[in-house]
Order: C-alpha cells, then structure tokens, then sequence
C-alpha cells in the first residue's frame, strides 16, 4: 500500500477504555500486514472529547473507534456523519480525510452479521423470526443488521418499552415491539434470539429470562464478550442450542474500520480469535 513510508496510527477512545481488547486485535494485523504503525487506547473523558477527535489529524492519526460513553456526543464534533450512523444513533469509527476534516460512522452492524456469517455460514435471514432482546445502541446496531439482511420478522422486547417502540419507528420494517413481561412467549418458534443488553456482562446480573420456549434449533447470541460464556449463552448450551458471544462482533467490526484508514482489509483469523478469547479468559 502506499503508506508505508509513515507510521500508521489508530485508537479507541473510551472513558474507561484500558481494559479494551482492541489494541490486541489491531495490532496483530499491523503485525500480519507488516506494517510499520500501533493502535492505542486513548483515555479520554467526556468533556475532553471534542479536543481530542480535533487532535486526531494534526497528530497523524488515521482515525479511532469510539466507545463508551463517547458514541452519541460525537455525532455533533465530526464534521460528517453518514446515514448508517445517522440511522443507528451513534458513531463507532472516526476516518480523518485527506482534508484533516472528521468522518464518522458506525461498523457495529457489520460486526455482528460479519461475525454471524462466520461462526453460522449456513443461516439464512429467512430462516424464521429473530427476537432481540434490550433497547439500547447494541440493539440499534444488531436491529438494523438484521433488518439489512432481510429477516422477515423481527421481534422486539425491552425493559423500557418505550426505548424499543422509538427503534421501531425510526426503522420501520417488519419489527414488533412487545412488553417486558412478554419476553419469554417471543421465543417461541423463533430462529435467533440475540441478548443486546448488559445483563450478564461481568459484574452485572444475569439477564432474567427462562428459555423453555426456545426452540432447540435456534441460535442464541449475545453481544457480551466478557465473560466469554455469559449465564443466558451457558443456559442456551446446556439446552444443546448453538451460541455465540461478543468476540467475534468485536472482530469484524474492525475490518472495514481498516479498510478506511489503511486502505487494507484484514481477515478475522482462528489465531486472532484465540488470541483474544486467551486475554479475555485471563484477566
């Protein structure tokens, strides 16, 4: 490529941001691609984030990820947003154009379905209804995905109703909103059920949902990658449901982040991700 007369740089800001596996992910593709660069993590807090999205390209960056809790405000300090981002309600990436000037936009979506394609190469958007369960930017992402894919049925359900109904109006399609207290009955014959929600993250409480509905055929997922298996995926397993956890969300979400930075798509190695499940399983 030809930028490898300069060292690359790249980040996640975040606040806190040291226990992100980005830096992991990132850098063995520096390493893959042999390439002379490093992405870093960028503790920054909130009042601090519109100086430092502004000091990315003075400082030679390429871009950054965003994340908590930077994802939202950044909508309104870069200097265009793009209708994917626009549409989710929140930013995930941040290129620096040749111009110095800040483009945001969101690969969130791109990681689940990336990584639903590879750990499932056999599921189809047609397969059957998807239940997703929480309300908030995880489930934007996800909802919008999915809806891209073409899933036909799309089964909405949040603790706060009101958070899922204002995801189905600003997304329209063929997504039903249903009460919290109906959220065991929204399995029932469903394809995929998707956890979006922080219920079951490491020091968090399990999400409380019983899976007797869910058929055995369905997938479970959940976009928590620490711990690797959270209560609602180890509960899935036992009932011989296949899963899968947040890790791999995590790596495809970064792939076209790469594409617009350097110019180069990595590929999402078994290396990669043992690599990462290995950090993550010891901390």
């Amino acid at each position: 490529m030809s930028q490898t007369n300069r060292f690359l740089l790249a980040g996640v800001m975040g606040w806190p941001v040291m226990h992100s596996r980005s830096p992991l992910m990132h850098n063995y593709w520096f390493e893959q691609h042999n390439l002379p660069g490093t992405y870093v993590p960028l503790a920054v807090e909130p009042e601090g984030l519109a100086a430092a999205l502004l000091a990315l390209a003075p400082l030679g960056y390429a871009g950054c990820n965003l994340t908590i809790p930077h994802k939202q405000k950044a909508m309104s300090i870069v200097d265009e947003v793009d209708d994917v981002a626009k549409a989710i309600g929140a930013i995930s990436c941040v290129v620096v154009r040749g111009d110095g000037s800040l483009f945001g936009t969101n690969n969130d979506w791109h990681g689940f379905i990336g990584s639903l394609k590879q750990e499932q190469p056999g599921w189809r958007a047609d397969q059957g209804p998807v239940t997703v369960i929480g309300g908030g930017g995880g489930s934007r992402a996800i909802c919008y995905g999915l809806l891209q894919e073409g899933v036909k049925e799309l089964r909405l359900v949040n603790r706060t109703q009101a958070h899922a109904e204002e995801i189905a109006k600003d997304f329209g399609g063929p997504i039903t909103v249903f009460p919290w207290e109906a959220r065991q009955e929204v399995l029932d014959g469903v394809a995929m059920a998707v956890n979006t929600t922080s219920q079951g993250m490491l020091g968090k409480p399990p999400l409380d949902l019983s899976l007797d509905l869910l058929p055995q055929s369905a997938l479970a997922a959940d976009i928590i990658y620490i711990p690797l298996e959270t209560p609602f995926l180890a509960a899935a397993r036992e009932r011989s449901n296949r899963t899968f956890n947040g890790v791999g969300m995590l790596l495809h979400q970064g792939r076209p982040a790469w594409k617009m930075w350097f110019g180069v798509e990595p590929i999402v190695t078994p290396e990669l991700r043992k690599r990462m499940e290995h950090s993550i399983a010891a901390q």
